[in-house]
Order: structure tokens, then sequence, then C-alpha cells
């Protein structure tokens, strides 16, 4: 198994994000709007979302996603916290660029990453922020179900409450 490859479709690939990535996703990340119902609510700032970009590189599973139409990128996303004896691993980290929302792109993405992942592991988990409403929807409109509240540690930033959701193989209707 591997955390990152290239995964594509049509019109959206997830290539490995590099670290030469930094100004391009920094394009993307630098609107306030992104990230007001996060839990970090900075991270539109250089300073903040390099501390999130060094997480995403450190993590060995982070994208940057584009789309192929126009070769322009639209966001990140990142497979993390592989579990190789309950065979469970989370998505998550996931932020589009405003123009790409109510669009189908999130579930897109997250189809792809799924149905990828899910030749290896059994559970995939997500950690949503616990004011983060719109990403709440967003992964249950794709099947996951909330399982609990926890307090996640972030790479270089304060702790935040975030609802635990999952979605198990035998229940993924690709």
């Amino acid at each position: 198994m591997k955390l990152q490859l290239i995964i594509e479709n049509d019109i959206l690939k997830l290539l490995p994000l590099e670290e030469n990535d930094f100004e391009t996703l920094f394009k993307v990340a630098s609107d306030p709007l992104i990230w007001e119902q996060h839990p970090n609510k900075d991270r539109y700032k250089s300073a903040v979302f390099q501390t999130f970009f060094e997480g995403a590189i450190v993590s060995k599973g982070a994208f940057l996603i584009l789309d192929k139409r126009n070769n322009t990128a639209i966001g990140s996303t990142r497979f993390y916290n592989y579990d190789e004896d309950n065979k469970s691993i989370f998505i998550g980290y996931t932020f589009y660029s405003r123009s790409y929302w109510g669009s189908q792109c999130n579930a897109v993405v997250k189809k792809m990453m799924l149905d990828y992942i899910f030749q290896f592991v059994d559970k995939v988990y997500f950690h949503i922020g616990a004011q983060n409403i719109r990403s709440q929807k967003a992964i249950e409109k794709i099947g996951a179900e909330k399982v609990r509240e926890v307090v996640v540690a972030y790479h270089g930033e304060p702790d935040r409450l975030n609802f635990e959701y999952v979605i198990e193989k035998q229940n993924w209707t690709s």
C-alpha cells in the first residue's frame, strides 16, 4: 500500500504533495473564507499555513488536487494515521478553492481515495472540526457516520474538538 501515489479520473488528479508546492497551494489557501468553519481559522495567513503545510509534508500521505481541465491547483487532502493492526486509516485535512464549493469535487475526490484505500483497509475515519457544519454535511452525504467526539492534536497548532466519522468497507458503495 502506498499513501502517496497519483490518483486520477477524467477531471481531477491527486498528486503527492511536495515541498516545492507551497506557493501553489498557498494561493488557494490564502482565502480567509475557506477557513471560517475550520478549527484553525488563521490558516489563510502565510506563517500559519506554513505550519499546516509542514504537517502535510511530514504526514507522507498528502496530495495536491488539480483540475485537469485547466491544470489548476484547487486544494489538498491527505491520508494519515494508518493503523495496520486495526486495518484503518484517516482521510482529512481537506480544503478546496471556494470556486469548487457546491460542486461534486469533494465527493469525487473522496470516492477516488476510498476506492483506492479500501483495497488495503476495512475502515476509514475522518476528523471534522466540531464547528465545521459544511464539512460534516459533506461527509455524511457520502455515507460516513459520526461515531464520537474527540480532541485532535494538530501539527504545530492547538488541540481542537472534532467529530470523528467512519465509513466501513462493507458499507462502501463506490
